[in-house]
């Protein structure tokens, strides 16, 4: 893969982690205020945002397994740490709801 696609990988990899950032930060809202079946709709649409990111991060492991060189950017490097902290996010956001509905 030459550094341009995997730039483009990094971006795409971004773009669904801050969609499931978004929506994983509205469910807290949402569950603040009692909405929880909207809340839980909100993870449920985060993950699949997080599951698209992973089919495209799985696209660059995948190149790797068959041999192919890989220059690593800094975009490409942004966008894991981005997935990641969405990742913890998503479990935090998970363990909060919880609470608030033990709290109502």
């Amino acid at each position: 893969m030459e550094k341009k696609e995997i730039a483009m990988v990094g971006l795409e990899i971004v773009a669904y982690a801050g969609d499931a950032r978004t929506k994983l930060l509205n469910a807290l809202k949402e569950a603040e205020n009692g909405n929880f079946n909207v809340a839980e709709q909100m993870i449920e649409e985060a993950n699949e945002f997080i599951l698209k990111a992973h089919q495209t991060q799985t696209k660059m492991l995948q190149a790797e397994a068959k041999g192919e060189d890989m220059e690593i950017g800094f975009i490409m490097v942004h966008g894991q740490d981005h997935l990641m902290t969405t990742m913890l996010l998503r479990d935090l956001m998970k363990h909060f709801i919880q609470l608030y509905k033990r709290t109502r």
